[in-house]
């Protein structure tokens, strides 16, 4: 583990020396909150009423910590980059260096969001306060027990998305894979809670990566109970564990495929 650390701290130091460039996407994200804190409000009748279960502080704010999450941990250029080297057949110089190619990624776009995620983050908090207010009911305790579950389906995300751009092993675009991947957790989890939909989908949701990936360090962001923790870190358990075991499967039966046909 020790040589993926020392590409993380190199990746997150070059990144270090752009955090204006990344400040900047933020115009962006600012736009993009803007106009749903006026849907939302046109929506709401009053303050006090409830949408699902959520008040219209509540909804804001969802929507404002799922697209800091999107904005602050791109991973479409990293699986962009992945696909790309699959196609050129850069792929077969990486395969012989001394780490697995596939940690090796993950461990650069760790550093790269450990850049851009806290600046997201903080910004969209200034915002957020000045804005909207408070989220009713919050406690420091809470969003430190909720921290590791927006890492952890940071992290899935970044797997899942790669184990389709690692799909290019078979085929000669993922890109496609991924725009239907990306819709999904942007219109179900991202842009609207779960409880917004139907009660027939609900469960099929909770099944999907939309649950681990974005729906559940939002909700607990905005709305923390004990019991919908410890609902949702096995759930993200699990899907962390069938994911690397998907990707590592994946990886090995594309790279015994390059060798047989000569890559």
């Amino acid at each position: 583990m020790r040589k993926y650390a020392v590409i993380y701290r190199s990746v997150l130091m070059e990144n270090l020396q752009y955090v204006l460039n990344i400040a900047m996407s933020f115009i962006s994200y600012f736009i993009f909150i803007f106009i749903f804190i006026s849907l939302w409000n046109y929506i709401y009748s009053s303050p006090d009423e409830l949408i699902a279960g959520y008040s219209k502080v509540q909804m804001i704010w969802y929507v404002m910590v799922t697209e800091a999450l999107w904005f602050g941990a791109r991973s479409g250029s990293m699986a962009r980059q992945v696909a790309a080297d699959i196609r050129s057949g850069n792929i077969a110089c990486q395969i012989n260096k001394p780490y697995h190619y596939t940690l090796y990624v993950l461990a650069r776009f760790t550093g790269e969001w450990s850049v851009s995620l806290p600046l997201f983050a903080l910004s969209s908090t200034a915002m957020g306060l000045i804005m909207v207010g408070k989220i009713p009911g919050f406690r420091i305790t809470f969003f430190l027990l909720t921290i590791p579950v927006i890492l952890l389906g940071i992290t899935i995300n970044a797997i899942l998305k790669l184990c389709i751009s690692l799909v290019s092993f078979w085929i000669e675009d993922a890109t496609p894979f991924q725009w239907l991947y990306d819709k999904l957790l942007l219109i179900v989890g991202t842009t609207f809670p779960i409880e917004i939909f139907p009660e027939v989908l609900q469960p099929i949701f909770r099944l999907s990566p939309v649950y681990t990936v974005c729906y559940g360090p939002a909700k607990l962001a905005v709305d923390f109970s004990m019991e919908k923790f410890l609902q949702i870190l096995p759930a993200q358990a699990a899907y962390l564990a069938a994911g690397l075991g998907l990707m590592f499967f994946i990886y090995k039966k594309g790279v015994k495929k390059l060798y047989v046909n000569g890559g």
